[in-house]
């Protein structure tokens, strides 16, 4: 049950505020909403892949559940599909998640007072899509309890259609006909995340300069390249508004 009415600070005159947890939570869930048609086939192509390998049904979902993290699950199933060695599967799996440092430490000050089973709970539900919509409404004025609630919502809802599709795809597994081609959502999903953060010369700048080393990197063993893009469109960013100052 939810609570009627909460009360909270907002982040910047710690004025008491008092709002229904429900909103922000629905607020968050319809921001994701739209991009849940690129999570869908994306999942569906996990279990897919996680079923392809010949591991049991329960074992293929586990990392679904566990790990939670589309692009970690896809690299680790294809690297076990080829034999590679456990430490170096856990490897991939950690610098391709290094991501979420960066998102993690984004995030930080917005949720700056939370407690710390709050914060820890949250991080669960950390993803790009749940980043991405939730530090775009950030940019606008919120109480640190709408914040969490917002994330919450928008981080919740994608989990449960990721559970639902990578197990539709470990069910289905190699039933599903070559043609359909559902890795184009891959790519598209990671698009739409981009093309709303882009709103001045900085974060253009950035994004411009991470796509073209991804490019670059991407015959980097492990998957460093995508780490290494990130960085480089982060020191872009900082360099080219520090400038600006």
């Amino acid at each position: 049950m939810w609570p009627k009415r909460m009360t909270t600070v907002t982040d910047t005159d710690q004025t008491p505020e008092t709002f229904a947890p429900f909103e922000p939570f629905l607020a968050g869930a319809r921001a994701v909403a739209p991009l849940m048609l690129g999570v869908i086939p994306f999942g569906i192509v996990a279990g897919v892949g996680a079923a392809g390998v010949g591991l049991p049904a329960l074992q293929a979902f586990a990392p679904s559940f566990v790990i939670f993290a589309g692009a970690a699950q896809l690299a680790m199933m294809d690297l076990l599909g080829r034999g590679a060695p456990a430490l170096v599967i856990t490897l991939t799996a950690l610098i391709i998640n290094l991501r979420m440092a960066m998102y993690s430490a984004s995030l930080a000050p917005h949720f700056r007072g939370l407690p710390l089973g709050w914060k820890a709970a949250l991080s669960y539900f950390l993803t790009d899509q749940a980043y991405a919509v939730s530090i775009i409404r950030y940019q606008r004025p919120m109480a640190l309890g709408e914040k969490a609630f917002y994330y919450a919502g928008a981080g919740m809802s994608l989990w449960a259609v990721w559970q639902a599709s990578t197990l539709a795809g470990v069910t289905v597994g190699a039933r599903v006909p070559p043609g359909w081609s559902l890795d184009f959502a891959v790519p598209l999903m990671f698009l739409a995340l981009l093309i709303p953060a882009v709103k001045d010369r900085a974060s253009g700048a950035a994004a411009l300069c991470a796509g073209l080393a991804a490019v670059l990197l991407a015959g980097l063993p492990y998957n460093i390249g995508m780490v290494a893009a990130s960085l480089i469109g982060i020191i872009v960013g900082s360099l080219w508004g520090w400038r600006k100052k």
